[in-house]
């Protein structure tokens, strides 16, 4: 991370005063350009002075400050690519599993839907054969009432006759009652 590293780096410049890097440390060119800077360049040339030596000291104090600061750059940067990885990876997941949750309360909606549609069906069925009953129930209640009026009429017809022949009877009683009589 950010934090300082107890690795050494060494370096050597050569008879041009460029810097070479040794032990495979690779340095970016904002560092090399400090390092050829003239206070380092001074210090160099004066084959190791008092002044030479703190000026290496603090050379090398900024190239491992700027090699941890570069460091700490690319963790960070790959640290950034992780989350943004980790973020897609989350949100394909949410993704999947809204997917999921969709498909399945579908399917939920889609039994209700049919279990509905045949408690309807079996409602309209229900009726149609209630309908059909009380169809049935209104034919043998006026096949009833047919056959009652019918009675009704022969009991009337009757009962005209029988008061018909009931009163010719009487009357013929009467007169042969009133004519042995006089």
């Amino acid at each position: 991370g950010g934090g300082s590293s107890t690795r050494r780096v060494t370096f050597e410049a050569d008879e041009n005063e460029n810097i070479t890097v040794v032990k495979g440390v690779r340095l970016s060119d904002s560092v090399i350009d400090r390092m050829k800077e003239p206070s380092a360049a001074s210090g160099r040339s004066q084959h190791r002075s008092a002044s030479g030596a703190v000026n290496d000291e603090e050379l090398k104090k900024r190239i491992a400050e700027e090699l941890a600061l570069e460091r700490a750059k690319r963790d960070s940067e790959a640290q950034k690519r992780r989350l943004k990885q980790e973020q897609m990876y989350v949100r394909d997941e949410f993704g999947k599993l809204l997917e999921r949750e969709r498909i399945s309360s579908n399917e939920h909606l889609t039994r209700a839907i049919l279990r509905e549609r045949a408690a309807t069906e079996e409602e309209r069925q229900k009726a149609q054969r209630f309908a059909r009953q009380l169809e049935e129930k209104d034919r043998e209640l006026k096949k009833h009432d047919a056959y009652y009026k019918e009675q009704l009429a022969r009991l009337e017809e009757r009962s005209a006759q029988f008061y018909k022949v009931t009163t010719e009877q009487y009357q013929k009683a009467a007169d042969e009652v009133s004519s042995r009589f006089k």
